[in-house]
């Protein structure tokens, strides 16, 4: 279905490598990243008060091609089981069908990958397995941590131990959770099980689709493409799937803003630059993150926030840690606009 080497070839290709820098200036970068996120462990581990191992997951500074093929070969992964039921159902083109379409989609794959490379400051990867056992690894990726602090003229410094902030907090969540990484798995499973082969209603699908891409082009819809092909039964799982990542995003956010008056003298002012950053520029740039679903990422972050603050607020940072116990305690999607209706459910 996709042609791997040619969505890495693809998207190297149309990838610029980011700001201009001298070798000192890449290796001054490298080093302040990989500190930075050595300095964050700690102060995110007590603020947080989350017993994470340490170091059970790398730390990776990389450009954006790395951080393409780190993706792709997480991508690449993941989509095994919907090769296997693709080959079990006999559903699998052949011929020059399978040919073609391999290369269509790697090529698709391949431009949305050279568009997110540019975007993406850090990244956990919790579904890589690691030669020695580790599971899940940090990706911090300097051109555009570097092309950000430019953008919003800000202390680098500062900047950069911020994201660190921010990136470590996920490293920590994930390793001081450690069930979290399967759960989500097991979500991401169902969903490919959820998936309706059949021809008519795959066609069904896209019929129905077509007029609410128009309304997203317009504006008149806040629908992401993703959503569109998605299956009642997928959309609930979406839904479980949204309510943890705006837990882990907005929990970061809380976390790096709670642990950054101490450690990072500008952190205000880099916030409220970087909350009008997260707008996005121009109407292009603007209408790829609606088609995209970049804006419901962005919501994540601000809802999630927003819900890990009321229930800290209402029983404390050991109440709202109860989130990690167990799956069950995990918010839904409607549980994150809702804090109280979590708290009662939790905590009686």
């Amino acid at each position: 279905m996709i042609d791997w080497k040619l969505a890495l070839s693809m998207a190297t290709r149309l990838t610029k490598p980011g700001p201009e820098m001298d070798a000192a200036q890449v290796a001054e970068a490298v080093a302040e990243l990989r500190e930075g996120a050595a300095r964050s462990e700690g102060p995110v581990r007590e603020f947080s008060q989350l017993h994470a191992t340490s170091a059970t997951a790398p730390v990776l500074v990389v450009d954006r091609p790395r951080w393409i093929e780190a993706n792709l070969e997480t991508f690449r992964v993941l989509m095994d089981p919907v090769m296997d039921k693709l080959v079990e159902a006999d559903k699998m083109p052949t011929g020059l069908s399978r040919t073609f379409g391999s290369k269509i989609g790697g090529a698709e794959v391949g431009a949305l990958m050279s568009f997110m490379s540019s975007k993406v400051l850090g990244q956990f990867d919790p579904f890589w397995n690691g030669p020695n056992g580790e599971g899940g690894r940090l990706l911090l990726v300097a051109p555009n941590i570097v092309h950000a602090e430019q953008q919003l003229s800000v202390d680098p410094h500062d900047f950069r131990l911020w994201v660190c902030l921010h990136e470590e907090t996920h490293r920590v969540q994930f390793t001081a959770v450690p069930w979290m990484r399967d759960h989500m798995r097991s979500l991401l499973d169902e969903f490919i099980d959820a998936t309706d082969l059949d021809s008519g209603a795959l066609a069904s699908m896209v019929g129905d689709s077509f007029s609410e891409v128009v309304k997203i082009v317009r504006g008149e819809s806040d629908a992401s493409i993703n959503e569109l092909f998605q299956n009642p039964r997928q959309r609930e799982i979406v839904d479980q799937l949204t309510g943890i990542m705006s837990l882990l995003e907005g929990h970061a956010d809380v976390v790096m803003d709670g642990v950054g008056p101490d450690v990072i003298p500008s952190v205000a002012e880099i916030r409220r630059k970087f909350n009008q950053r997260r707008k996005g520029a121009g109407s292009l740039d603007k209408l790829l993150r609606r088609l995209l679903g970049m804006d419901a990422k962005m919501r994540q972050y601000k809802d999630g926030a927003a819900f890990v603050n009321a229930v800290i607020d209402r029983v404390g940072i050991e109440g709202f840690n109860a989130v990690w116990e167990k799956p069950a305690n995990l918010p839904s999607k409607s549980e994150i606009l809702d804090p109280q209706s979590w708290v009662a459910r939790v905590h009686g």
